[in-house]
């Protein structure tokens, strides 16, 4: 391929912008901004959200969505799960069914309880829709930038579409796998942020690695049980969507969510951290549309429920937990399965 429109200059679509152009790919960058534009493209740096990472001359950012996308192979929309639908209803009047369509964006639609890719598929109409590619894994911005060895799944309900974008990204080091369950792919890639607000708030609180483990192991029993009555495979839970994601988001300071989860535990109220962060957490809107879900699907989800009730409710972190210790009895493997 030769030209990519990547919409979206944030940290994760300027990463995935200098892998693209590190395989020699021409680059159209996409902001709202006209000032961030012309910082990249004068300074080839993206100092807001990438600083110290030099851009290679074949990425060049724009504000005009037309001109973006005109003449693109393939367009990858890395923009938050809130703005999905507002972004692609300004580029359908530019977008062909010839072009490859992907996503990099983690999150579920709260009322609608919709992927990111079922609501792409609402705006653009089910010709495109059907071909959308999903482009997930344990990837934080600050390292792939940095060329540091990562690696991430490709799917769609179409495979040889799939097939495109990893020929698209790979190289030696990115490694992109391909994966045909999309909705376990989806799910996993969003739901994981929830876990990570959970692994930072219990770091907030000073507890240890035993609270992180339980924490994360629970979490993916929660993620698999959901995508089980969400028809996904349960294999998917186990690979770089599932147990990858959680682990790099659940660990890392990188992490916005985990970030954003420490300093609740630290007793900092919701707004305030979100005002301080800077940039979107989207397991905030995601715990709210897990629990949405939970509810109307009848799916036990605990972890969700108590975060639900933190970040909606504001219930005290320390009372989330002892709620969460104090629940009934039950068997590990019957509790992974049924809840």
């Amino acid at each position: 391929m030769g030209k990519v429109a990547v919409l979206g200059a944030g940290s994760w679509g300027t990463a995935l912008s200098i892998v693209l152009a590190d395989n020699d790919h021409e680059v159209a960058l996409w902001s709202h901004r006209e000032e961030q534009v012309e910082q990249i493209n004068n300074d080839r740096e993206n100092k807001q959200y990438l600083e110290g990472i030099q851009l290679d001359q074949l990425i060049h950012a724009d504000t005009n969505l037309e001109k973006i996308v005109k003449d693109a192979d393939a367009i990858l929309f890395v923009v938050p799960t809130k703005a999905i639908r507002q972004v692609c209803q300004q580029v359908k009047p530019y977008v062909t069914s010839e072009q490859t369509i992907i996503h990099a964006s983690k999150g579920i639609e709260p009322e609608t309880n919709k992927r990111i890719s079922e609501m792409m598929a609402e705006e653009l109409g089910p010709e495109i829709g059907k071909g959308i590619v999903v482009l997930s894994g344990p990837s934080h911005a600050e390292e792939v930038g940095r060329r540091q060895p990562t690696t991430v799944t490709v799917s769609s309900l179409q495979i040889d579409q799939a097939i495109i974008v990893q020929d698209l990204f790979m190289n030696e080091n990115f490694r992109v796998y391909t994966n045909e369950d999309l909705v376990g792919v989806e799910i996993g890639g969003a739901l994981k942020n929830i876990i990570a607000l959970g692994a930072g708030i219990s770091d907030g609180l000073g507890y240890g690695d035993n609270a992180k483990a339980a924490l994360i192991t629970r979490g993916l029993a929660e993620i698999a049980r959901l995508g089980k009555h969400l028809d996904a495979n349960p294999l998917t839970f186990a690979g770089l969507t599932g147990v990858g994601d959680l682990i790099v988001t659940c660990t890392s300071q990188h992490s916005r969510n985990w970030r954003a989860g420490n300093m609740l535990g630290k007793g900092y109220k919701l707004d305030d951290v979100l005002d301080q962060m800077g940039m979107v957490v989207e397991g905030v809107r995601t715990t709210k549309a897990a629990y949405q879900m939970s509810k109307k699907l009848e799916v036990n989800m605990p972890i969700t429920e108590g975060l639900y009730e933190l970040v909606v409710n504001d219930k005290p972190a320390k009372d989330v937990v002892d709620d969460l210790m104090n629940r009934s009895k039950a068997d590990e493997l019957e509790q992974i399965s049924n809840g």
